[in-house]
């Protein structure tokens, strides 16, 4: 793990606003010799294995391409920077995550499915699953073995969380919730994927709460 110097949290360009130490201010030029060579490496896999193939990627004629390149993502250890070591991850801190998403980013298409994996797909388990979850799931994620892909978008409500219709409904012995509603338009749902939607949470007899973040599914091979 990247050791870093713990420093008091400044909130987006709150440094603009408000009288804030220097030495409080991330900046580039902070960065570790570590922390450079994970984004060599990552340009260095943009340079190898993605803009030379931004032809072949972007008309999306081969559906196994895009795995293959997670896949290589994956070995490289590019997919889990964020997840904790104990998990099969480097658990490296903010900034490095950030640095890997900027280099990445330049991935044009690819990089969709990569920050889809890493970000939306994978953070909610590290940041909000139970043991047994982060354990099942985390070390597949930050492998590459499986994809990850988050059910948001819906037919008639598109990516307003609040409005969908989606539904898990709690079995009434309580051991399981019955996942009824559509889902659109997902990255990575095509994918051998480890999915999280995005339900309304109901009990039988009860009101449906709010949107519950996330409900995993098991890993299956999503229809193209």
């Amino acid at each position: 793990m990247i050791a870093t110097e713990p420093k008091a949290s400044i909130k987006g360009g709150e440094f603009l606003i408000k009288e804030t130490e220097a030495a409080k201010v991330f900046i580039p030029e902070e960065f570790t010799e570590e922390q450079l060579m994970i984004a060599a490496t990552c340009r260095e896999f943009l340079e190898r294995e993605i803009w030379p193939r931004l032809n072949e990627i972007d008309n999306a004629k081969s559906p196994e391409l895009i795995s293959s390149l997670m896949d290589k993502a994956g070995e490289l250890g590019i997919l889990g920077t964020s997840v904790p070591e104990q998990y099969g991850g480097f658990g490296t801190n903010f900034n490095t995550s950030m640095l890997v998403a900027e280099v990445t980013g330049a991935g044009h298409s690819f990089s969709v499915a990569l920050s889809a994996h890493t970000g939306i797909g994978t953070l909610p388990i590290v940041y909000y699953g139970n043991e047994d979850q982060k354990s099942k799931y985390l070390p597949q994620l930050a492998s590459g073995e499986w994809k990850a892909a988050y059910c948001l978008t819906e037919p008639d409500s598109g990516s307003d969380a609040n409005s969908g219709k989606t539904k898990a409904v709690l079995s009434e012995d309580g051991k399981h919730y019955v996942l009824n509603g559509q889902k659109m338009w997902i990255t990575n749902g095509g994918l051998p994927t480890c999915t999280l939607y995005s339900p309304r949470l109901t009990r039988p007899g009860k009101r449906i709460k709010t949107c519950q973040h996330s409900l995993s599914s098991e890993p299956t091979k999503a229809s193209q």
